[in-house]
């Protein structure tokens, strides 16, 4: 089994972005002493939920400072991208990283991201499905051309190529079947975010492993990476305790970013839409039922196992968010490698590294 990191790297009231993207650049040189196999993140704009407007230049930066842990895009959004551009920086990271990028595509979901590029957001899906095309084959076609209701390519040569030929792809997908038809037509693995509950998500895997089949692909529930909130203390208590106020502050942001068609709430107080909203969010019990394993060492495991006998093989453990402190996610990935790892892999895992 493996398991992984990630983080919309959220940029709570009161907190300094520099210090934010250290403290995350040291979670994942220290997940990587750990014996995390890998690290996410996703692509966000004009929000405090997140601080990955530049993510692949977050990668870049953390390429520098590891060595063997992979690097992932959870997710990038197409749409918003040249697919030229998008082509050369991930082939260039890829190059940079030694060959240990991962790039998951996805749509987003705020409005007021596609209206801050100038993008219709009901051209999203062609557009998403083109782009991810003219990148994959830029990866490894030269004088490639390309004729489509977008772009239009005349015999271009990507320099330099990726160390991969190609790097893995992942696509995500969530309710639209349009997307899910799109992931299956490719033949590359559906990749999974916290946005779902986790009986959706594990219908949406069901449903796309059957369709791959049928297909003729064939991409099993194990190439999946599935990504929950994660959070391990030494009781149920202290678990609860130091999530409750990061969750919900979760949950505030996705109900206040749905109501933006431009703009950003960064210029706004969290404190000020609370008081004036009119309908509360599901609440902390539902995602910590619904999306999250939280809890001991023992609570923990018994989750992935119950997860790991559906056919899951790749946990992508989202300990970073909502603003708990630096410390404290240390803390719960150090309780997990020495704790819960081990369980799950032959390699035990000890405070520090592995043994």
């Amino acid at each position: 089994m493996q398991f992984g990191l990630f983080s919309h790297i959220p940029w709570p009231e009161g907190t300094d972005p520099g210090q934010i993207l250290a403290e995350t650049t040291e979670q994942v040189q220290y997940g990587e002493e750990l014996g995390f196999q890998s690290a996410w993140f996703a692509e966000h704009h004009f929000t405090r939920y997140g601080l990955g407007s530049s993510s692949l230049l977050i990668l870049g930066h953390i390429a520098a400072r590891t060595e063997t842990i992979r690097l992932g895009t959870a997710i990038l959004v197409p749409p918003l991208h040249h697919p030229i551009r998008l082509a050369e920086e991930t082939a260039t990271l890829d190059l940079l990283s030694g060959g240990r990028l991962d790039v998951g595509f996805g749509r987003g979901s705020a409005g007021y991201e596609y209206t801050g590029y100038d993008v219709d957001q009901a051209e999203s899906q062609a557009r998403f499905q083109e782009t991810i095309r003219i990148v994959e084959q830029l990866w490894t076609t030269p004088n490639y051309s390309f004729e489509g209701e977008y772009y239009q390519l005349n015999q271009i040569t990507l320099v330099p190529g990726p160390a991969q030929q190609p790097p893995p792809i992942y696509i995500a997908a969530t309710l639209t079947h349009a997307t899910l038809e799109f992931v299956v037509s490719t033949g590359h693995p559906l990749i999974i975010g916290v946005v779902l509950d986790t009986p959706d998500a594990l219908t949406l895997c069901r449903r796309f492993t059957q369709m791959s089949a049928e297909a003729g692909f064939s991409v099993p529930m194990s190439r999946i990476p599935f990504s929950r909130y994660f959070y391990v203390a030494e009781t149920e208590e202290e678990a609860i305790r130091d999530t409750r106020e990061a969750l919900n502050w979760v949950l505030d942001m996705l109900q206040w970013r749905r109501t933006f068609t431009h703009g950003s709430e960064v210029t706004h107080r969290l404190d000020d839409f609370r008081q004036q909203r009119t309908e509360l969010p599901t609440g902390y019990e539902h995602l910590f039922k619904n999306r999250a394993i939280i809890g001991t060492p023992e609570t923990c495991i018994a989750q992935i196992k119950a997860l790991e006998a559906e056919g899951l093989d790749n946990f992508i453990c989202n300990f970073d968010f909502g603003g708990i402190p630096h410390a404290k996610v240390m803390r719960s990935m150090e309780l997990f490698s020495r704790e819960v790892m081990p369980h799950f892999d032959k390699t035990m895992v000890k405070s520090g590294g592995i043994v």
